[in-house]
């Protein structure tokens, strides 16, 4: 696993899913605001289905693109709603003393961590601005003073990488343009690259690979909280599998496979979007 192929994943997603976004939000512009957007992609369209003769097709590609972008900004709206709920849920179970002496540890000025009362052992990431790690009381009580800084440190790796925000942004992508099927293996493998690198951190950090792995043991065991309807960096309800395996063997090179039929199928899909759309040009 590598920075590289991480990096990879998130900004491929970005260039094909920007891609149609930004045709689809041209043409919308040009149907509400009657603009001229002669060399639009979905206008071209629109055009070969009257040639063709199958000009009632035209409405299911009107619908398609105002679809896909309500459905963009539902997705963004639930989001911030959720997360704006979870704040204050955040706020009324907020343990003020073991957040304060958890800052004042890590000497961080800003407020990095808040401590929750909350029986279930949970460690998440959370927020796109500034991403906050939220520990429950729960989990300091079941692990010992080494695994909770193991567990600590993955999630400072995924706060100081803001993987929070990409993460809504792939999944954003995977969801919303479903017909190009990479984009929900580019999100799968983002999360599982990102969960190794992080255990990869902690391990760095401490030296030894002992304390991560019993704490991921034990929340497993203990069983880890539902899972919440917004975007966040958890440490033990992603990718379990993979990072066993990493820890058991740190030296060994785990590869992240794209299934050549999804491949071949998405990448002959981008192709004729990007064909159509130099020969508009054209």
């Amino acid at each position: 696993m590598s920075k590289r192929q991480s990096l990879f994943l998130f900004f491929a997603a970005l260039v094909i899913s920007g891609t149609i976004f930004l045709q689809m939000a041209i043409y919308a512009v040009s149907m509400l605001g009657g603009w001229n957007a002669k060399f639009n992609l979905v206008v071209v369209c629109h055009s070969w289905l009257k040639a063709a003769g199958l000009s009632s097709l035209e409405f299911a590609l009107d619908a398609l693109v105002i679809f896909t972008l309500f459905f963009t900004i539902w997705h963004i709206s639930s989001q911030l709603i959720h997360t704006a709920r979870m704040k204050k849920r955040l706020e009324q179970y907020r343990e003020k003393k073991l957040t304060n002496e958890l800052n004042q540890t890590y000497n961080n000025e800003k407020e990095d961590f808040i401590i929750i009362s909350h029986p279930a052992p949970m460690a998440i990431t959370m927020g796109f601005v500034q991403p906050k790690i939220v520990i429950s009381t729960g989990l300091i009580n079941l692990l010992t003073n080494d695994e909770l800084k193991a567990v600590i440190a993955h999630e400072m790796y995924h706060k100081a990488n803001r993987d929070p925000l990409k993460i809504f942004i792939l999944s954003l992508c995977a969801s919303t343009i479903g017909y190009i099927p990479i984009l929900k293996c580019f999100n799968k493998q983002y999360r599982i690259i990102q969960e190794i690198l992080a255990d990869e951190f902690a391990i760095k950090k401490q030296e030894t690979s002992v304390h991560l792995g019993s704490a991921l043991l034990k929340m497993l065991k203990v069983g880890t909280a539902e899972k919440m309807p917004f975007a966040y960096a958890s440490f033990a309800d992603t990718s379990v599998n993979y990072r066993i395996e990493y820890i058991l063997n740190p030296l060994k090179n785990i590869q992240m496979k794209i299934p050549l039929k999804i491949a071949l199928i998405s990448f002959a899909i981008f192709n004729m979007i990007c064909a159509v759309f130099i020969y508009a040009l054209a």
